[in-house]
């Protein structure tokens, strides 16, 4: 017989009723009923009931046992009595008659149970995340974010991508975020750092001469830690093509994501095909660029309805300036006024002056409400018929300039629909946003600004890009760049762009947005060098592993899909880090500490 086990505690069924089995695992829990002791013994593969009676030569090592301590079981597979059985769990048809037990591993005072579900301090989890990850809805969330990488790679794998490895130690760069540095101890003064993304490998791959790249890529970025973002590290689905169009890119990538989803889903359902969303319908529809299309509140323009109308605050506001608009939130099933008044109470505790608001109910014609019966019935049905909105609807109002306005629109949209009951969480929505702004006006500086992504191709042809005059300010201000972002359920998974492969296009890019030509070679000359010896028209993304894997176990903070993550102060609690080092190890780094007061 094996030292430790001739089954795992999974293992068990009825056929083996009668055995003589051997079992290793923890007591996951131990329950005394009137002189018998049960023991629920766990491992990573499942539970399985052991019983010690007064009669069971292991009764007294039983006895002394406690939770968490790691024991092995001798013992005969018996029919649990009628009435007793347990069909949630797959051993629940049988449990071992313990015959001989050994503590192999004997645990102290547990600063935390592992049994049940409660919830405990981030910082007590953290510290005792070994302890943490024996709980069984955690164990179970980095098994599946196991299988869910199994089955990104082999679905890439199908589609004729390979896998590269990049290097971890490289130069620093300027990206979006904060580099994480490492002191060579052979170059003094210098650092390398640690990659916030791979993004100038994967183009120098192409460069190359390699197609179809992809990679499951740790990521480093010395950034603060919000739910869905982890501090210090990350991993993409890291992807790259060459020779394609954003249309080659998607086809690529949505079978991918898409089966992912329906395999992990668990019935729920997925975007068949997902929509392209542009940037600036994205904005004015939903108030966001990461909309969640699970919430079928659409806002819409109703500036017409109230210009020169009886309502003076709005009518005075555009009146005065052209750029104000008037955006309406339809509220289905809103239609009374203490839900109303609620939001308007919502809307002030978020800085806003208020929520304008019409609703309409049974027999009141033209709406209910001080702003209803200041438009009047006309404009007030008219609006009313444009939203698609009926008896025991509402429709909130804000006004302004949409750049000023547009950040509270989305949470007002979003808060409206999970106070209504509107949206279907069983479900998973996806879509693409296209269409981005290549550069966006910069008031502080009075100047011509990258919007988003510097180094996406413009979607102009080449020639007319070079063409163009960097004076024609409004030409400029409604370029779009060949950039997309893929969205699901309200959460954006990735970033993308084909990418601006010509170094005279990139310059004139650069030179709009007012940058010298020096700052782009000495910033990123060993790139523009290469592009400059025959690069192919490249693009690609890079899905966010940690949010795929939290949106498919229905987690809410990346913490629940994670092994062992740091905490919102990029700090491992259990580990120690980051931890002070020798002044040896400084003099070998030629460093000196200047700590701050």
């Amino acid at each position: 017989m094996h030292r430790y086990r001739t089954h795992t505690c999974g293992a068990l069924r009825a056929d083996n009723i009668g055995s003589t089995v051997r079992l290793s695992g923890w007591c996951h829990r131990i329950r005394d009923h009137g002189g018998v002791l049960f023991i629920d013994l766990r491992d990573h593969y499942g539970l399985t009931q052991i019983v010690a009676d007064p009669d069971s030569p292991a009764f007294k090592t039983a006895e002394k046992l406690r939770a968490e301590w790691v024991v092995r079981v001798d013992g005969r597979v018996r029919r649990r009595p009628d009435g007793t059985e347990n069909p949630d769990l797959p051993t629940g048809a049988v449990e071992v008659f313990a015959t001989d037990i050994e503590v192999l591993g004997p645990a102290s005072e547990l600063p935390m149970p592992v049994f049940g579900e409660q919830e405990y301090p981030e910082e007590i989890r953290l510290k005792y995340r070994f302890l943490d990850l024996r709980r069984e809805r955690l164990h179970r969330n980095i098994m599946k974010r196991g299988a869910i990488i199994d089955s990104l790679r082999r679905r890439m794998k199908s589609q004729g991508f390979f896998e590269f490895q990049t290097p971890i130690l490289t130069a620093s760069s300027p990206e979006g975020a904060r580099d994480f540095l490492v002191p060579s101890r052979l170059h003094p003064g210098k650092f390398y750092a640690l990659p916030q993304a791979p993004q100038q490998f994967k183009q120098l791959i192409m460069i190359s001469g390699f197609d179809r790249y992809f990679q499951i890529a740790p990521c480093f970025r010395d950034e603060d830690a919000r739910a869905d973002r982890s501090p210090g590290e990350f991993y993409q689905l890291d992807v790259e093509m060459s020779f394609v169009t954003q249309d080659d890119v998607f086809d690529a990538v949505e079978p991918v994501l898409r089966g992912v989803f329906e395999e992990f889903a668990d019935g729920k359902p997925v975007t068949p095909k997902f929509p392209r969303i542009p940037y600036g319908e994205a904005l004015r529809s939903y108030g966001t660029d990461k909309p969640d299309l699970r919430n079928p509140i659409r806002m819409q323009d109703v500036t017409a309805h109230f210009r020169s109308s009886g309502f003076k605050v709005f009518a005075s506001m555009i009146a005065s300036d052209p750029a104000v608009e008037v955006w309406a939130i339809p509220a289905p099933k809103g239609g009374n006024r203490a839900f109303c008044d609620r939001m308007n109470a919502w809307a002030q505790g978020e800085g806003l002056p208020g929520l304008g608001y019409i609703f309409w109910r049974e027999g009141e014609e033209g709406g209910a409400g001080p702003l209803a019966k200041n438009v009047g019935i006309e404009r007030s049905e008219a609006m009313r018929n444009q939203l698609g909105l009926t008896v025991g609807d509402a429709a909130f109002f804000v006004a302004g300039r949409p750049k000023d306005f547009i950040r509270f629109t989305g949470p007002a949209r979003a808060k409206i629909a999970a106070e209504l009951g509107l949206i279907d969480r069983d479900r998973f929505e996806f879509c693409w946003i296209v269409d981005f702004p290549m550069y966006e006006w910069n008031e502080e500086e009075k100047k011509i600004d990258f919007s988003h992504n510097p180094f996406s191709m413009p979607n102009l042809p080449p020639e007319e890009f070079l063409r163009l005059d960097p004076a024609d300010k409004e030409k400029i201000l409604g370029l779009k760049a060949i950039q997309y972002d893929i969205v699901c359920n309200g959460v954006e998974l990735s970033s993308g762009a084909i990418r601006n492969h010509r170094p005279e296009v990139m310059k004139k890019a650069f030179a709009i947005a007012g940058y010298d030509e020096s700052v782009l070679e000495q910033k990123f000359g060993g790139m523009l060098h290469a592009l400059s010896l025959g690069a192919p028209p490249h693009g690609g993304i890079a899905p966010g592993i940690d949010r795929i894997v939290m949106l498919l176990c229905g987690e809410e903070n990346l913490r629940e899909v994670v092994l062992f993550p740091m905490n919102q102060r990029a700090e491992d609690l259990m580990m120690g880090a980051p931890s002070e080092v020798t002044p040896k190890q400084l003099r070998e780094l030629h460093i000196r500490l200047n700590l701050p007061k």
